[in-house]
């Protein structure tokens, strides 16, 4: 018997990520959860997020483990632990499989899955309705019951984006909520820390002007975090920020970490891409920053990563739209 975890990933529009697999596996061009074998001395928990690493660079957070499936193949036995789980990053980047593509959960009884993703499939769908239905009989329950206690254990226990938005939703309408999601973003508590920021993200989403007085002290932390994920989550707020209201000095801050996110060889796609976006902004601002910012991109080329070309064909061709006499433009502290 062979133990596999694989993860039904869902984005934020709540659709379900499925991989195709290549020509040479056992079971050439059927679709499946993306996953992989468990390794000696590695927690399912370790398995799934370094297998969704390996095999699509997006990071991913766990929000719920599912029923193990066993299945006989013939030449094989194997045992199946699904996670439930979610991600920011939309675009993967594949090194195993032939493609992929993201599914409303009701298009899941429609593809050509292997034998035993079928009745991995199946029973996500029998976890989707129970599960908003629990998300809806609490709304509203929290604005009015709240205590820190509960707060810090919700956050720390988000199972997935309908929560996050309903923690967000009671963010919005109360100061202390928020003041919270921002002391908890900086926790040592990583698990904590990440869904905290990813919750605020979600604020963000819906009002982005409350966000707005924390913005200095979320882009002074960035070359203090070694927690990617709430870079990421803050790298995403930033980039949809207006940065003509924060200072020079914070400018020079943000164009100094992005570059450096963009050049690294270890930085994950959805930084690199929400890197590339808040440098292109302010070279809105800083028009000297145009040209290191196509001669970066340029230089991504050889990466291979089909989301990050994308996203940089699009910059360069903002960039070429607005090549025009600035006049007298600041200089980028």
């Amino acid at each position: 018997m062979i133990d596999v975890t694989c993860a039904i990933i869902r984005n934020e529009e709540n659709e379900v990520l499925v991989v195709q697999r290549c020509e040479k596996t056992d079971h050439p061009f059927k679709w499946e959860f993306p996953g992989g074998k468990l390794n000696d001395n590695e927690t399912e928990e370790e398995c799934i997020i370094r297998e969704i690493r390996e095999e699509l660079s997006i990071d991913i957070v766990i929000c719920k483990r599912m029923p193990v499936t066993e299945y006989d193949y013939g030449n094989k036995k194997i045992k199946l632990i699904p996670f439930i789980c979610d991600t920011l990053d939309d675009l993967p980047f594949l090194s195993e499989h032939v493609a992929f593509k993201w599914l409303n959960p009701s298009d899941l009884k429609k593809v050509d899955f292997s034998e035993a993703d079928i009745i991995i499939a199946s029973d996500y769908l029998k976890e989707c309705a129970p599960a908003e239905d629990r998300n809806n009989s609490t709304s509203g329950s929290f604005q009015h019951a709240y205590n820190e206690e509960d707060l810090r254990s919700m956050v720390g226990n988000l199972m997935g984006i309908k929560e996050a938005e309903w923690v967000a939703e009671s963010a919005i309408g109360n100061a202390e909520i928020l003041k919270k999601l921002v002391e908890y973003s900086f926790s040592d508590d990583k698990k904590l820390a990440f869904r905290a920021s990813w919750t605020l993200s979600k604020v963000y989403d819906k009002y982005p002007e409350i966000i707005n007085p924390d913005l200095q002290r979320i882009i002074e932390a960035l070359d203090k975090l070694d927690n990617e994920s709430v870079q990421r989550s803050f790298l995403r707020i930033i980039s949809m920020s207006d940065l003509n209201k924060v200072t020079a000095r914070h400018h020079g801050i943000l164009a100094d970490h992005s570059f450096k996110m963009l050049k690294s060889g270890f930085s994950a796609i959805a930084i690199k891409a929400y890197s590339m976006e808040i440098i292109y902004k302010l070279a809105q601002i800083y028009p000297e920053l145009a040209n290191e910012l196509s001669a970066t991109i340029n230089m991504l080329q050889g990466e291979g990563s089909a989301g990050i070309l994308a996203r940089g064909h699009i910059i360069l061709k903002k960039l070429a739209g607005t090549a025009k006499d600035h006049g007298s433009s600041p200089t980028l502290p």
